[in-house]
């Protein structure tokens, strides 16, 4: 009989053993956890594990394996993980018999991001598929359009969860197909983010890909882009109009771009040492004044009130956020400590609004993060939403 007390989460930090996605897996499972339940965490996708240090897809998953050991171990739960190997097909963490266990007995399956493919192993003990959805309207977009593969994705799960809080919404044009999606938010371990503010008072900074392919998308005559250095390089002048310190963790793709920003007063970062580690990353963040970062262009125009796990994680240190608006302003407090914009006057604005009383936007961040981010709080909802509370 499957246990409801039980969550099996399926990932990507393994398959992507980058500390971005790492922390986003983390803070799910450690999250849910701290709320009582039983919680394990496996990658089953067969798909060939990606080495950040050579930039390619490999067949050699040490590397992985050992990234995706070591997050587990840095939240206390080395002994819940599984990893498989499909090239050789090897199990790492526990072996086959334990995650076909698991199968069986899990209450609910939460596949995060798409991770694995729903598959009839995942139906064999009655566990409820849930899945989370953290990048919105792609999937939305695909399915209107009659997407075979999209929508059998989607019908193979019992739960829907996105992180476009907006979607269904008059003023977001998003088709929901009669899908029904769930709205939810990044969730975020506060204490583990936590951290005084930095001596000398730090950067603005944000961690990017320069340039992300593959997922655009036409619909209804317009073509939303899955990328954001469109909207970054409209906004780049904010740093020489502010006169502050900005810096970013990117590979600028050319002698070009890299001269761009820096006659724009930007100050780059190597995005590998800053993402290869879960530590690395975390101080990165706490050594930060704060955010100031753009959205794909994805979330932006179709309003789908989209929040990044990557500045949930600002607004836990104290750091306060400056973003792009996506319509997150509907259902989040913005204005002190998250701050929004639509234009590059509104965002020196914002950032001069932070500059002219620092502390109380540093408390407002924490503020934000502990009632409307807070992991407690998030996953007790989707908890409750599956039928596990």
């Amino acid at each position: 009989m499957p246990d409801p007390k039980r969550i099996l989460i399926l990932g990507l930090m393994g398959r992507y053993p980058m500390a971005g996605v790492g922390w986003q897996a983390l803070q799910y499972v450690l999250g849910l956890e701290r709320l009582g339940y039983e919680v394990w965490y496996a990658e089953d996708s067969g798909a060939p594990p990606y080495n950040p240090v050579e930039m390619t897809v490999t067949d050699d998953a040490t590397y992985n394996v050992a990234f995706l050991r070591g997050g587990l171990e840095l939240i206390g739960l080395g002994d819940r993980w599984i990893y498989w190997d499909e090239r050789t097909d090897t199990y790492h963490g526990h072996g086959k018999d334990v995650l076909h266990e698991l199968y069986r007995t899990a209450g609910s399956i939460w596949n995060l991001c798409g991770a694995s493919p729903p598959k009839p192993d995942h139906r064999s003990g009655g566990a409820k598929l849930v899945y989370v959805e953290t990048d919105p309207v792609y999937e939305q977009f695909r399915a209107a359009k009659g997407d075979a593969g999209v929508r059998a994705m989607l019908d193979a799960h019992d739960v829907l969860f996105t992180y476009g809080e907006n979607l269904g919404a008059p003023d977001c044009p998003v088709p929901l197909s009669g899908y029904a999606w769930h709205a939810t938010r990044p969730p975020v371990v506060v204490d583990l983010w936590e951290a005084p503010a930095p001596p000398g008072g730090g950067a603005y900074s944000t961690i990017a890909t320069w340039e992300n392919k593959g997922k655009d998308v036409a619909f209804g005559g317009d073509t939303y882009r899955w990328s954001k250095h469109l909207n970054f390089l409209h906004f780049l002048p904010v740093a020489q109009r502010c006169g502050l310190e900005f810096e970013v963790a990117i590979q600028p793709p050319g002698a070009s771009e890299a001269t761009l920003l820096r006659d724009n007063g930007w100050r780059t970062v190597d995005p590998l040492a800053a993402s290869c580690d879960l530590d690395v990353y975390r101080r990165f963040i706490q050594a930060s004044r704060g955010e100031f970062t753009v959205a794909k262009d994805i979330y932006v125009r179709p309003r789908s009130g989209w929040s990044s796990d990557r500045s949930v994680c600002y607004l836990a240190a104290g750091r306060p956020v400056i973003t792009q608006e996506t319509a997150v302003s509907k259902f989040i407090p913005t204005g002190e400590g998250m701050l929004t914009f639509a234009t590059l006057d509104e965002a020196v604005a914002a950032v001069r609004a932070v500059e002219s009383d620092y502390q109380r936007h540093a408390a407002a961040a924490r503020r934000i993060a502990r009632e409307h981010y807070a992991a407690e709080r998030v996953l007790a909802d989707m908890t409750r939403i599956v039928g596990l509370a």
